[in-house]
């Protein structure tokens, strides 16, 4: 049985694989579900996408040569009206558009208009758990591709090598891995501007120790077995026997970690916005809506839906990294192999 029908045996860690999937794949196209620009407009006779290429609002009716806001009354009833019309998103609101025109004071509680209600600046939290959910999920793809690629690199030469190379490089990463992670991330963060891009540097510069010592390990056991000299004694370069031979067979805790890896990112980046020490302000961020939802307490749509979304996330992640583990796990494939016998 291989292993991809050994990981569908899991329904669990199956269904959340699928779920996982049809989540990330509708928060990919977040500007077709959430935004405040319609998809399609036809006014007078002219097709127009403003999704696309935003008009000014002089050629929909309105006085002004500015940007079009859509979500203006007067804007809204000339473009659905005297034959005209538009085809809005599921989700009138982008992750950044205010509501101005909301009848109650923000934060705003659920209702037809803004079915998760809003937050204190009037902006639709669905919309921002939408693209919030891409942002992070995006990020721990991001950060679990650098760390697992660094943490392959360096557990790789450690295991293969081995002697002095392999001493000196535990010694740099015991005095690498007591370095204060947070109080660096305080410094960075006041030191420079910001960004995505900054945060995946700092926290793969720290997060790929703990899988090098795996991938050391796998190699330190294959480079002894028969293959790998019978590899040597046809004249292999180092790196082709690394790289064709013992890597493929050290690739089982690799990818069992990584689902657990995306997890660890996901927090890091919620557990940072919350602090205040993450992506740039108005960046939508889950971190960002629960600092909002302990702020405002009474509104607790906030809180409620982003702790929703971050567990089932975590629980989706946890549920396919079990399942992995499971299908790559020698020894229950050793007793398949003897429950067939």
């Amino acid at each position: 049985m291989s292993r991809w029908q050994r990981f569908k045996k899991s329904r669990i860690g199956y269904a959340s694989l699928w779920i996982f999937m049809i989540l990330f794949g509708l928060s990919m196209c977040a500007e077709l579900i959430a935004n405040d620009k319609p998809l399609i407009v036809r006014y007078q006779g002219h097709l127009y996408f403003p999704i696309v290429q935003n008009q000014p609002e002089t050629v929909f009716g309105g006085d002004f040569a500015t940007p079009t806001d859509f979500l203006d009354p007067d804007i809204r009833h000339n473009i659905t009206s005297a034959g005209n019309w538009a085809i809005y998103p599921i989700i009138p609101y982008s992750y950044e558009t205010l509501n101005y025109f909301s009848q109650v004071p923000n934060p705003a509680p659920p209702s037809a208009e803004n079915w998760f209600g809003t937050d204190d600046r009037g902006r639709d939290v669905l919309a921002r758990l939408i693209y919030g959910f891409r942002l992070s999920i995006l990020f721990g793809l991001a950060l679990t591709i650098v760390g697992v690629s660094i943490g392959i690199l360096t557990g790789s030469l450690m295991g293969y090598f081995g002697g002095k190379f392999d001493l000196i490089s535990q010694r740099f990463i015991e005095i690498w891995a007591s370095m204060p992670e947070l109080y660096l991330l305080i410094i960075f963060a006041s030191i420079f501007n910001p960004s995505v891009s900054l945060l995946i540097i700092l926290l793969a510069a720290f997060g790929w120790m703990g899988l090098s010592d795996y991938v050391r390990a796998e190699f330190f056991r294959n480079r002894a077995l028969e293959y790998v000299r019978a590899a040597k004694a046809l004249g292999l370069t180092n790196f082709q026997i690394m790289r064709r031979h013992i890597l493929p067979n050290s690739l089982t805790p690799v990818i069992t970690f990584l689902p657990f890896r995306m997890s660890a990112a996901i927090l890091s980046l919620t557990s940072l916005d919350f602090l205040g020490l993450g992506v740039p302000p108005g960046t939508p961020s889950l971190g960002e809506l629960l600092a909002q939802g302990k702020g405002n307490l009474e509104a607790w749509w906030i809180s409620l839906s982003t702790f929703v979304v971050l567990v089932a996330t975590l629980l989706l992640l946890t549920f396919m990294g079990e399942a992995l583990r499971d299908a790559f796990d020698s020894r229950k494939v050793g007793l398949l192999s003897k429950g067939r016998g």
